[in-house]
């Protein structure tokens, strides 16, 4: 009697976990803005839990997954806005884990030969070979900003440096790189992210440009400044000529 006890008792355990187990599946088959367990007067989902922030890719952005998803992206829109947007570059992409990926990404897009940027979200589900545009919007134009004339002239009669919008993609390349460069001559266990360009010069001599700029990064929870200067060569690639920590 004892035994059968127990063999009922242990079925009636498998069947609770298991219907647990549906019931947690369900909900966590969608994206953030999605999760929810309970309503609001007008039933609508009132999110109580996540399952992960944004951070940034596990792909740099101009790897071949991420641009096939930012293509997707710019398909998507102009299928149902009936627009012609090119894609001229991926400037930044984060992602979110959710029940699969959900990307985050700043779009350099080509409108009527303008270029401006964009920001999009893909939900991606690999193994149900799933795709779902959810968001595309507009942040702002690209000003005249170009590698071969960054937007600034060098003045014969003084200092050919000028002020630079922090938006604008080489700005935010110059940023980046010079973020990886800090964290490379750091012994911290914590990575450095760029937060926010707090404002950005430029200089131009001959078909190279420099860059300063004050930026603000997190480092485990804590945040920084630092005054950077960056050099870009004729071949387009950076380095960080000089640093140094900030305090305001």
């Amino acid at each position: 009697m004892r035994a059968i006890y127990l063999l009922n008792f242990r079925f009636y355990c498998l069947v609770l976990l298991w219907f647990s187990s549906s019931a947690i599946a369900v909900v966590l088959d969608q994206p953030e803005e999605k999760l929810g367990f309970c309503g609001n007067e007008d039933n609508q989902p009132i999110q109580m839990a996540t399952l992960g922030g944004v951070r940034e890719s596990s792909n740099s952005a101009n790897s071949a997954e991420i641009e096939s998803i930012a293509r997707y992206a710019v398909e998507e829109h102009n299928k149902k806005e009936n627009s012609l947007f090119e894609l001229a570059r991926v400037v930044k992409a984060k992602e979110q884990v959710v029940a699969g990926t959900v990307h985050h990404l700043t779009l350099e897009i080509i409108d009527s030969g303008k270029k401006k940027l964009y920001e999009a979200k893909v939900w991606v589900k690999p193994w149900l070979n799933f795709k779902e545009l959810q968001e595309f919007r507009h942040v702002e134009d690209v000003p005249s900003f170009t590698s071969s004339d960054l937007g600034v002239k060098k003045d014969e009669q003084g200092s050919g440096w000028r002020s630079v919008p922090v938006h604008d993609p080489l700005v935010q390349d110059a940023a980046q790189h010079a973020v990886k460069s800090i964290q490379d001559r750091s012994n911290s266990l914590f990575p450095y992210e760029l937060r926010e360009i707090v404002h950005a010069n430029a200089e131009v001599v001959d078909a190279s440009a420099k860059f300063d700029m004050l930026l603000k990064v997190n480092r485990g929870g804590k945040e920084e400044k630092f005054k950077v200067e960056v050099h870009r060569n004729s071949e387009g690639k950076f380095q960080l000529n000089q640093m140094e920590s900030h305090h305001s």
